[in-house]
């Protein structure tokens, strides 16, 4: 049998089991609903079918995702490292403008998510309009270094973040619309090491080019920094548009029956049809619907909190720096957190997948951040406070890709909506950001004792959040197991995402459905 290139639990279409149901989720879509490419193929055909074709779709996102994903967060966040090279001396910046210079960022990254994601689900290409933002931030990044005031640093920081906030909501609805259900959240944990790659390497590259290039041709090691970092995030968006596909629907590099395969099975695994054509998507409406189920505001509180909690990885050179070391060693002490993180994150997120399991996946990680955030608050220490460094940034991220991963899985039909509810709950995620670039001003070291108590607060209502959004998934799937109505689970299907609290769809009455209507889709909880 084929192998894959990342691991799997060994379902696959048409056969696949749904967490929490006997039913095979392939019994959602009869066999007259099945492709006609695929009806004579046996059940083996179709599993080796599907899996060489997985590893081809893995081969050809993930890699080029986790890339440009790496040089996304550089960009943005390369300011803490050129905080240390220079950047505040030369430009003569105040404690309080270089902590607005963090937060405006976030301004325009929150402002443009939600029309930036309803936009890639209308246009339904994704390999043009990822890389075109791509290289619009790597040209601001890189003009970034030829500032000479804190006017136009301000600038440069607030039209970097209003374009990078394409990326990030866009690749997660960008996987969630070739991946199934619980093949995504270690899909999300590869995407996501981007940023942990780029935080354990960041330090690395800085120590180089700052230790390198500082006064070369006349410019300071801080302004090399921008300059390099975005003329590499140019070259690999010009590649970018090369080997990124489209969707499943209208990507051309699959076969015609990889294609079929690729988009039924993702119907097989909801019960309702993903991206069909931009014709039939609709902006507003999906808007309106993420807007109108209740499970959209409980995901937004639960990932607004763990990016509140998280924010200290965007001062980590600065909490770092309060060890004691010169510059140089204090860069390279930021790697071994990001390092160690990559491998519990991937770890946390194979296991989710495989059980098919959230809540205690997401919500473990947090508990562990909480003793870390207290241990770092408590003591001045220098090993006791570098172990609490080390424990933070893998309990948040490896609890924050879960969240990721239980939008898509709470919300995933029609596209319009999981595309808007994507970028809703990560915009208002970010906004933590804004405020938390306050709360780490260098007079506050080496305790950091209001930001470290502020993330272990927002730390414990994340997971207050995430206890409620459990408790309504399973109610909803007791319901479902009895037969009785679920207004967010149309009749005799799949969960469609389109009648949630609105009926939408003709399949559901007021009350969202018949009595004893059965459906084998389930909550993953």
């Amino acid at each position: 049998m084929a192998s894959t290139p990342f691991r799997d639990d060994k379902a696959s279409v048409g056969y696949r089991r749904s967490h929490n149901s006997p039913q095979a989720v392939g019994e959602l879509t009869s066999n007259d609903q099945m492709p006609p490419s695929l009806r004579n193929m046996s059940q083996e055909e179709r599993e080796r079918l599907e899996l060489k074709m997985r590893k081809k779709i893995d081969l050809r996102l993930m890699p080029m995702m986790v890339l440009i994903y790496i040089m996304n967060y550089l960009d943005r966040n390369n300011i803490a490292t050129a905080r240390l090279a220079g950047l505040e001396k030369e430009l003569d910046l105040s404690s309080t403008q270089y902590q607005t210079s963090v937060s405006i960022l976030f301004v325009g990254y929150i402002l443009m998510q939600i029309p930036s994601n309803l936009f890639l689900d209308k246009i339904g290409k994704p390999s043009l309009y990822l890389p075109t933002c791509m290289v619009a931030w790597g040209v601001v990044s890189g003009a970034t270094g030829g500032v000479q005031n804190y006017g136009g640093f301000l600038a440069c920081r607030f039209i970097l973040g209003f374009i990078e906030a394409a990326y990030f909501p866009g690749c997660l609805f960008y996987l969630s619309s070739w991946y199934t259900r619980k093949e995504l959240g270690f899909r999300t944990a590869i995407l996501y090491s981007g940023s942990l790659i780029s935080g354990a390497f960041s330090g690395l590259i800085a120590a180089g080019i700052t230790g390198g290039m500082d006064g070369k041709a006349g410019i300071l090691a801080w302004r090399w920094l921008f300059i390099i970092e975005g003329a590499i995030t140019v070259v690999i968006a010009t590649a970018a548009f090369f080997i990124l596909p489209d969707f499943p629907k209208s990507t051309s590099w699959l076969t015609d029956i990889e294609r079929d395969l690729a988009t039924w099975r993702l119907e097989a695994d909801i019960g309702e049809k993903d991206w069909e054509g931009s014709g039939q998507e609709k902006m507003i409406k999906g808007l309106k619907l993420a807007c109108a189920d209740s499970k959209t505001y409980i995901l937004t509180v639960c990932v607004f909190c763990i990016v509140a909690s998280g924010s200290v990885t965007n001062f980590f050179p600065t909490v770092v720096a309060t060890l004691g070391y010169d510059r140089i060693k204090s860069l390279l002490l930021t790697c071994p957190p990001y390092a160690l993180c990559v491998i519990i994150t991937f770890a946390n997120a194979l296991h989710a997948d495989k059980t098919g399991e959230r809540y205690f996946h997401l919500t473990i990680p947090l508990w562990i951040s909480v003793a870390s955030f207290v241990l770092a608050a408590a003591t001045t220490t220098t090993a006791p406070r570098y172990i609490a460094m080390m424990i933070m940034v893998s309990s948040i991220y490896s609890g924050y890709v879960i969240s990721l991963t239980w939008i898509s899985n709470t919300l995933p039909r029609p596209p319009a909506k999981r595309a808007a509810a994507i970028a809703m709950v990560n915009a208002m995620s970010n906004a933590s950001s804004i405020y938390a670039s306050y709360m780490y001003p260098t007079s506050a070291g080496p305790r950091f004792l209001v930001a470290m108590t502020v993330n272990a607060c927002t730390a414990l209502l994340a997971i207050g959040a995430a206890t409620v959004l459990r408790i309504v998934l399973m109610r909803l799937n007791k319901k479902l197991e009895r037969g009785e109505p679920v207004r967010d689970v149309a009749t005799g299907r799949a969960h469609t995402g389109a009648e949630t609290e609105v009926g939408e769809s003709e399949n559901i009455g007021k009350e969202g459905g018949e009595a004893g209507a059965v459906t084998t889709f389930r909550f993953l909880v």
